[in-house]
């Protein structure tokens, strides 16, 4: 069964009543509020075959319909217009991410994570930047006794990491300025996938006579840098969640805390497929999220994408303003990265 204009129509009707309404949607409720130029009658039968076609759902067997995944993903798609923003509200998130520019990093993205959570009423969460995709910005050995160095890296992402280094031969103070020396001229701007057996062996041949330093500080940076992103996520805006009736249900909102409190699977849903990516219910991996709308997207520095972002809610939400909310704060936080990036 094709769907034809009318049904679109219908679904679009539909879809927009319980967006705002959080109500299951009847016949004649579509015959009273929007003009479709057909009669109750009419629409029960078109709404019936839309719930056979997998659009909508009936909750309850006397109640109205609701949308299904497949109904908000054709909504999403091609059925919605976009929402524009206010010029109060471009304004609001221009002044909000510049005045939060003069942070750290971090503190910006918590900053835009908090912003976000606060304009679209949703979770927001915040992967911190990929110490995978970072570049090196400085290395340096500091000695602490005649056994016992820090290594203390400091990426372009602003994430610092220490790793303490035992080795058997400390270099006295000269050589240790040397080493240091040679490991930043070798490894600046470099991610940790760009370190190949070329520049370790360049490394190697700079550090003769240091092996025992040499082996010990590969191990430090591998483990520095290859460390787990699991550890970074910023989560603003959790209790939101409450507002909307989907979560009256106490099982359902210990459900949608237990998913956001697991790091694996918020990880692996923030995961996005292009510019901004939107996943409704059953497009999402995880079972426990086939309730749930998942809208991501990457923020970059220099051009590089190095970690992302997104808003978790039901499937009942404002996709037209949330995407363009969204679309309108990774504008302003991307520049401001890239204005980072070159300082």
């Amino acid at each position: 069964m094709a769907i034809d204009e009318r049904k679109i129509r219908i679904l679009q009707a539909i879809i927009n009543d319980y967006i705002m309404t959080g109500e299951p949607v009847g016949s004649r409720t579509i015959a009273k509020k929007y003009d479709l130029g057909v009669g109750s009658a009419t629409i029960r039968n078109e709404m019936a075959d839309l719930e056979e076609m997998g659009y909508l759902e009936q909750p309850h067997t006397s109640s109205g319909r609701i949308p299904s995944s497949k109904g908000y993903r054709l909504y999403v798609d091609g059925l919605m217009e976009k929402a524009q923003l206010s010029k109060e509200e471009e304004l609001k998130i221009k002044e909000y991410i510049i005045n939060s520019a003069m942070y750290e990093v971090d503190k910006l993205l918590k900053e835009a994570c908090l912003l976000l959570s606060e304009l679209t009423n949703l979770t927001c969460i915040v992967q911190t930047p990929s110490m995978k995709r970072s570049y090196i910005k400085s290395i340096q050995l500091i000695k602490i006794d005649e056994s016992n160095l820090i290594s203390v890296i400091v990426t372009d992402s602003g994430v610092i990491k220490n790793h303490r280094i035992k080795i058997s031969n400390m270099p006295p103070s000269d050589k240790l300025s040397r080493i240091n020396e040679v490991l930043n001229s070798k490894l600046k701007n470099l991610t940790i996938e760009a370190i190949n057996l070329e520049v370790i062996n360049e490394l190697k041949k700079e550090l003769a006579g240091f092996d025992d330093l040499f082996n010990a500080i590969l191990p430090a940076l591998y483990e520095s840098l290859n460390s787990s992103d699991k550890e970074g996520l910023v989560v603003e805006g959790t209790t939101n969640l409450f507002n909307y009736p989907e979560y009256n249900d106490i099982e359902k909102a210990k459900e949608m805390i237990q998913l956001i409190s697991n790091k694996d699977c918020v990880i692996e849903l923030l995961e996005p497929d292009g510019d901004i990516t939107v996943r409704i219910g059953d497009e999402n991996y995880i079972p426990e999220a086939k309730e749930c709308s998942v809208i991501t997207a990457e923020y970059t520095l220099g051009g590089r994408a190095i970690g992302s972002i997104g808003l978790i809610g039901p499937r009942r939400i404002n996709y037209s303003k949330v995407l363009s909310i969204m679309a309108q704060v990774m504008k302003e936080l991307n520049k401001s990265l890239k204005n980072q990036s070159l300082d």
